[in-house]
């Protein structure tokens, strides 16, 4: 099913990180600390410009991503980005976007049908920039988004992937050559979550608590991954980790809420959301602080360095005019907030 995305409706249940795990890493901090700022002059060749120091605060921030998109050779209006856009989308006037509608509060399916969340908010504010209209495909399972690209079924995808150099390099956990790998233009930073049942009743709160018992995960995902590697530790140990591979959150959450799992591995802004907001907040919490933060991306084939370039710019201006925070704020997802797109920001 083809969905543009149109007035974007809001998430109920807002997610605030002031109300999770005690000490968890602001996002914002690590993505300023971890990734400089990136100039796109020619497919595959980057340059760096001064990283965005925290105390020089917003005035500071604004005035260095205008110098940054300055240097990039942004700030022409959307005609011109509009123009450098591959011929085909040009002449389609469509970005065609694959995801999983699986993944409350970054994309979902609202109750009119239509694709919700901050994925196709800041798409909807992507497609003023560019002037194309960025449509979405519901793929199913998240297992399927990467495929369904490599494959051409759409131009991009933006799923909440985060962004890993094993995605990137087309590798699987062991190394071993799968694909040819995407690249990510990156723009928003989370973590991982470990939600459990309401009142912590195994006194989790790290990884390495998990041995001895069952976790669900969604397919496909680096939780998934996680959890694999995990494993072979536990069973070093003598405590086994069972894990339970769902499709989709509301498997993983039923596993957990039936007692099947004892906990649930998830990004970090959709285990607040999760904790917050099934059954009025009654039914899970989550253990322990944000483990691993890292960049969420749109992903894009190797052999599509234009349009990934264009798209990097292009949320580059979302940053410096303040409407890709007021879309984050929206959410309540600020505290994720990056403040400069890169292009494989994880490696």
């Amino acid at each position: 099913m083809l969905l543009g995305v149109g007035p974007a409706a809001s998430a109920g249940g807002m997610l605030s990180h002031r109300n999770g795990a005690g000490g968890a890493l602001s996002a914002r901090s690590a993505a300023v600390s971890r990734t400089p700022a990136l100039c796109i002059d020619h497919p595959g060749e980057a340059k760096m410009d001064p990283s965005i120091s925290r105390r020089s605060g917003a005035i500071a921030a604004a005035t260095t991503g205008a110098l940054l998109l300055s240097a990039c050779g942004v700030g022409g209006g959307k005609a011109s980005l509009h123009d450098q856009l591959p011929e085909a989308i040009r002449k389609a006037g469509v970005i065609r976007v694959g995801a999983s509608f699986t993944a409350a509060p970054v994309i979902f399916r609202t109750p009119d049908g239509q694709p919700g969340g901050v994925d196709p908010d800041i798409a909807a504010a992507l497609e003023k920039v560019l002037g194309v209209t960025f449509e979405f495909q519901d793929v199913g399972p998240f297992a399927n988004v990467l495929p369904g690209l490599l494959d051409k079924q759409y131009d991009i995808a933006m799923s909440g992937i985060t962004d890993t150099r094993e995605r990137e390099q087309g590798v699987d956990k062991d190394n071993k050559q799968i694909n040819e790998g995407v690249d990510f233009v990156d723009y928003f930073m989370a973590g991982i979550g470990i939600v459990v049942g309401k009142g912590n009743p195994e006194k989790l709160s790290k990884i390495d608590d998990l041995c001895g018992r069952s976790v669900a995960v969604k397919k496909g995902t680096i939780h998934d991954d996680l959890a694999t590697r995990q494993q072979k530790p536990c069973e070093h140990l003598g405590r086994p980790l069972k894990v339970l591979a769902t499709n989709a959150d509301a498997e993983a959450l039923a596993d957990l809420h039936s007692g099947q799992a004892d906990a649930y591995l998830t990004d970090y802004p959709k285990a607040l959301y999760n904790t917050q907001t099934v059954d009025g907040g009654r039914a899970f919490d989550l253990a322990g602080p944000q483990l691993q933060p890292r960049p969420y991306g749109i992903a894009v084939r190797k052999s599509d360095s234009v349009l990934r370039d264009i798209l990097t710019k292009a949320i580059n201006s979302l940053v410096v005019d303040s409407t890709y925070e007021g879309i984050l704020a929206k959410r309540q997802l600020s505290a994720g907030a990056v403040h400069n797109s890169v292009v494989n920001g994880s490696s």
